[in-house]
């Protein structure tokens, strides 16, 4: 907020001889002298806020400028709040994982799908395990299958170092919204 405050010029601080005023109802009431419309401005209880400083000659607004900031911040806010960023979540798996472990955190993967986020499954591998990475590939295999009916596979199983990963996303569906409750 603070880079476009700085950018925005008003009142007192416009530095050019004359400006083309447009009234608070969008009315032009020409080009004036600046010291001459800044005077109409705070006569109305207003600002005068310079709109397009590069036209000839500069064009300038008279405006509550407290409200237009409060505004524009308004709008600021409601188009972060609907613009979605999806997220990449992770679950850490071990190779010797119970039945009852496994399903819980395959139910939690489920949640973040249906969220809309994408999921890096993880198997971590300790000491000898290493040996074993083809049941690692079982078990990644194991959940994709698990979450196939909500998530398709956006980058294929890969080992590095001591873990083997992959990322699962939502299932898009015609209209692009992942499945599942929003």
């Amino acid at each position: 907020m603070a880079r476009d405050e700085k950018r925005i010029i008003k009142n007192n601080d416009i530095r050019v001889s004359k400006v083309r005023v447009v009234d608070e109802e969008g009315e032009q009431l020409g080009i004036l002298p600046t010291d001459e419309a800044i005077k109409i401005a705070m006569e109305k209880n207003l600002d005068l806020v310079l709109v397009a400083p590069d036209a000839k000659p500069p064009v300038a607004r008279i405006m509550d400028f407290g409200k237009y900031k409060y505004e524009k911040e308004k709008r600021e806010r409601e188009a972060k709040k609907r613009s979605k960023q999806t997220q990449l979540k992770q679950m850490k798996f071990r190779l010797r994982i119970d039945t009852h472990d496994f399903m819980t955190k395959v139910n939690r993967i489920r949640e973040f799908l249906s969220k809309g986020s994408k999921v890096r499954v993880v198997i971590m591998f300790r000491g000898r395990e290493m040996a074993f990475s083809d049941q690692g590939a079982q078990l990644l295999e194991k959940v994709r299958l698990e979450l196939e009916d909500i998530s398709e596979v956006d980058r294929a199983p890969k080992m590095e170092g001591r873990d083997m990963w992959m990322i699962l996303r939502p299932k898009s569906t015609q209209g692009g919204k992942p499945n599942g409750k929003n």
